[in-house]
């Protein structure tokens, strides 16, 4: 009952920038957390950066200092600004969020987006 509407993905040059978001709807009663992943052929899906209801924050390494995440918890959204896109950051992007949803009794569900294309040309 809870869905991820992602957009902001796309093609960009190297140096160049994107800004990501994710907006959470549904029968939804608190989201605990929300995050990007990411996926390349080849490799195992993972996290970029993940941000708490608190606004704790943690990031790959790779991608410090150059990707910020974000969130605005009265309209359930998370955003992800790209900054100094290098080649290796293509890959598709997914929303995750572990969302407490309004069922009898209450559970913590772990929900995913569709994955949006990001492309980086060298």
């Amino acid at each position: 009952q809870v869905q991820l509407m992602e957009s902001g993905g796309g093609l960009v040059q190297a140096g160049g920038s994107l800004r990501l978001s994710c907006a959470a709807s549904g029968s939804i009663l608190r989201i605990n957390a929300m995050g990007w992943y990411r996926q390349v052929p080849g490799k195992q899906r993972e996290s970029v950066a993940t941000i708490t209801s608190g606004g704790s924050t943690n990031y790959a390494d790779s991608v410090k200092g150059r990707f910020t995440i974000a969130r605005d918890n009265a309209k359930n959204m998370v955003y992800l600004q790209m900054n100094s896109l290098k080649p290796e950051d293509t890959a598709v992007y997914y929303c995750n969020a572990l969302v407490v949803v309004t069922t009898t009794p209450v559970r913590q569900i772990n929900t995913w987006g569709q994955g949006t294309q990001v492309t980086v040309s060298s």
